[in-house]
C-alpha cells in the first residue's frame, strides 16, 4: 500500500452508512431554511408580502412533492446500498457536489440579475420550502434504520 493510500485510510472520517443520512438531511434542511430566511427578509418592505410568501410556499410544496422527494429517495437508496463504513462526505456523490456549485453560481447570478426582490423571494421560498420538506425523508430513513 502506498503512503498516500495509508494516509487516506488513517485520516478518513469513516462512519456507518446510516449516519450519512444525517448530514444529507441537515444540508438540505439548512440550505432550505437559509433560502427562506433571505427571501422573507426581502419580502418585509414589499406591499404584498403574504401573497408572495403563500405563492412561494405553495410552489415549494409542489416542487417537493413532484421533484425533490424523488431525488431524496434515490439518494437514500444509494446511501443504504453502500457497503460498510463510508467517508462522512460520501453522503453526496461527486456529481452532486458539482451540481451544488452550479446551483450556488446560479443563485448568485439571479441575485445580480434585473429580477426584482419580489420575484426572487418567490423563487427562493419555493426552492427553500422544497428542500426543507424533502429533507424530512432523510431523517425518517435514519430513524427507521437506527432507532
Amino acid at each position: 500500500m502506498s503512503w498516500l493510500q495509508e494516509a487516506i485510510n488513517k485520516y478518513n472520517p469513516a462512519v456507518k452508512k446510516e449516519y450519512l443520512l444525517l448530514p444529507a438531511g441537515f444540508v438540505w434542511m439548512g440550505v432550505g431554511l437559509m433560502l427562506c430566511y433571505k427571501a422573507f427578509k426581502w419580502l418585509q418592505p414589499t406591499t404584498h408580502p403574504v401573497v408572495l410568501a403563500v405563492a412561494g410556499i405553495s410552489a415549494g410544496t409542489l416542487i417537493s412533492f413532484f421533484g425533490f422527494q424523488k431525488i431524496a429517495r434515490q439518494n437514500i437508496e444509494r446511501i443504504e446500498a453502500l457497503p460498510g463504513n463510508r467517508c462522512l462526505f460520501s453522503f453526496m456523490t461527486l456529481k452532486s457536489y458539482l451540481l451544488v456549485l452550479v446551483m450556488i453560481s446560479f443563485g448568485i447570478a439571479l441575485r445580480h440579475s434585473s429580477l426584482t426582490k419580489e420575484v426572487l423571494s418567490v423563487i427562493y421560498i419555493s426552492i427553500g420550502v422544497a428542500l426543507a420538506l424533502s429533507s424530512i425523508s432523510y431523517f425518517k430513513s435514519y430513524r427507521r434504520l437506527v432507532i
